[in-house]
């Protein structure tokens, strides 16, 4: 694709990943959405206050590049506003990297790896990213902010969009989960407590870690031969699980998705109303695990629509989801 024609296609994109969401607007207007002009400029992503960015491959260490090749990074802002305020995205990145926050106050030892949404055309930074951990780390949690490669386009055969064979976001996942638990004792974690926290399309890779311990790139250094599978799952408003081709009330997974029964015990938070992902692919995923003797829970809230975050609406999702996942935590013991 060229440059220009691959630049239009992001900008289309970019609309849809934000979306046409209810509920994402200024406390007092639940249903008005306000759309802002999109910026976009060459740069690295920076990390906010506190937190310190590591690679995650050696610079010696070939990586396969996204849809856009050597494209500079980028960053820009997306539309419309959420919470009555901008968010920001990273694309174009070559080099992926995690950037941890430690703990504020009493350390559980816990960690939590978050995997920003964007559709596999940009990142979300912020929304589902460090704003993300400002809250994490309040619980005495190691937060870690992962920026994947993209953009990854997944193709479409008959019209149906299909999983890459190779999902790059995947091994920079899986890479970073296995640096975390090689470096556990200097990061002050506890190996065998570090979840993942997902968001639309960063959903998806937290469930696609939690059903396999195969990597398709070759090992680098030990930190390859960890587990790459997280220890609990939060998955919010996923999408890319149910089978495109079968008919709307069919809860058939897609033929991509396979099922574990090492998967991790899994919470889901959803909007019915999310009109970006349909709550059927929660709905789905959910069943399958427990059908292979997986630990489920499901929060489903009425209104909220796709990709609120973190961020205070008038509907009730907005601010109640951290206060579900905190107690679901201390349920399955981690906190």
């Amino acid at each position: 694709m060229s440059s220009d024609r691959f630049a239009f296609a992001f900008v289309l994109l970019s609309l849809c990943i934000a979306g046409a969401a209810p509920g994402q607007e200024t406390k007092g207007h639940p249903t008005s959405r306000i759309e802002v002009p999109k910026v976009e400029r060459e740069g690295v992503w920076q990390p906010t206050a506190g937190g310190i960015q590591i690679p995650l491959w050696p610079a010696n260490v070939a990586l396969t590049k996204p849809d856009s090749g050597d494209h500079p990074e980028a960053t820009g802002n997306g539309s419309p506003l959420v919470g009555g305020r901008k968010w920001h995205w990273a694309s174009y990145v070559t080099r992926p990297t995690m950037t941890i926050y430690p703990p504020q106050g009493r350390n559980t030892g816990a960690a939590l790896l978050v995997l920003p949404g964007g559709g596999f055309h940009a990142v979300a930074m912020d929304l589902e990213g460090t704003e993300i951990c400002d809250w994490v780390i309040q619980q005495g949690v190691t937060c870690v902010v992962l920026k994947y490669r993209t953009p990854q386009v997944w193709p479409r055969v008959n019209g149906q969009s299909q999983r890459p064979k190779v999902l790059l976001a995947l091994e920079d996942a899986q890479r970073a989960m296995g640096l975390l638990r090689q470096g556990a004792s200097g990061f002050g974690i506890d190996p065998k407590r570090i979840g993942v926290i997902g968001f639309s399309a960063g959903a998806y890779l937290a469930a696609n870690m939690s059903n396999t311990s195969d990597r398709t790139y070759p090992p680098t250094d030990d930190a390859d031969r960890q587990s790459p599978r997280p220890d609990f799952a939060i998955i919010a408003y996923t999408a890319r699980l149910l089978d495109p081709g079968v008919e709307k009330n069919s809860l058939e997974l897609a033929p991509w998705v396979k099922i574990s029964r090492q998967a991790p015990p899994t919470l889901f938070i959803h909007a019915m109303d999310d009109p970006v992902d349909d709550v059927r692919h929660p709905l789905a995923y959910a069943l399958a695990l427990n059908d292979a003797g997986v630990a489920v829970d499901m929060r489903l809230y009425a209104k909220g629509g796709h990709a609120f975050g973190m961020r205070p609406t008038t509907d009730p999702i907005t601010t109640r989801w951290p206060e579900d996942v905190k107690q679901w935590l201390h349920d399955i013991g981690v906190l």
